[in-house]
């Protein structure tokens, strides 16, 4: 049984976060090992979702190890992307009920945007890298991030305006999430979801899913048996 209260004819807004619970990869850790600052990156990346340091600085942080990076790594990056079990299927269902699906993401337009495409999500928001021209031509990161950095305050606010374009409930609302970075959007969520999740996560989340396999989330919201 659903434990979101609200009759079964309300459909459903899912909003998932996109390094490892849409996906298996950090990838801006598959993008540091084009740049050769992988150890770095990761260790950053792993204080940062324990809540140990503050997302935006940490981000700012890693990106500026990527200065100089070509872009063509980009294509690389997605070719190594690893899709998590079941997130087809819940997608699948979850429109089939009528409902949502949408993304967002710490992490970058350049690698999100093509799969979210593929995968026929509604929403999807990250981050974007700032580029420069390089020498010889081509783009090349500055090692900067352009515009406003998609943090834990920005990931509540999207569910909040993916949910009203949408029409859809904030008690219907499903926010799923593993790191420090999803704590804002689950606390505003009819059910927040912690996915193979970090200890501070799993401690503030409705309900905790230790199987990598997306699709567990359907019968939480009564969509499958």
């Amino acid at each position: 049984m659903s434990p979101l209260a609200a009759p079964a004819a309300v459909p459903f807004l899912v909003v998932l976060d996109a390094d490892s619970t849409l996906l298996h990869d950090e990838v801006i850790e598959l993008i540091a090992d084009h740049a050769g600052t992988t150890e770095l990156v990761a260790d950053i990346t792993t204080r940062a979702m324990r809540g140990e340091l503050d997302f935006a600085d940490s981000l700012r942080e890693r990106v500026a190890t990527l200065g100089g990076l070509s872009t063509d790594a980009f294509a690389e990056v997605r070719a190594r992307l690893t899709v998590t079990a079941g997130v087809r299927e819940l997608i699948d269902t979850v429109h089939a009920a009528g409902g949502k699906v949408g993304v967002v993401s710490g992490g970058f337009h350049e690698v999100l945007d093509p799969l979210a495409a593929e995968l026929g999500l509604d929403f999807w928001r990250a981050n974007r890298f700032e580029t420069e021209e390089a020498e010889g031509g081509g783009l090349r990161l500055t090692g900067r991030v352009e515009g406003d950095i998609v943090d834990a305050l920005a990931k509540a606010s999207a569910l909040k305006e993916w949910a009203d374009a949408a029409g859809i409930p904030e008690s219907r609302t499903v926010a799923v999430g593993d790191g420090a970075n999803d704590l804002e959007m689950m606390a505003i969520a009819g059910l927040a979801v912690a996915f193979n999740a970090k200890p501070r996560v799993r401690e503030q989340a409705d309900v905790i899913v230790d199987v990598q396999d997306l699709s567990q989330i359907l019968p939480l919201l009564g969509l499958r048996g």
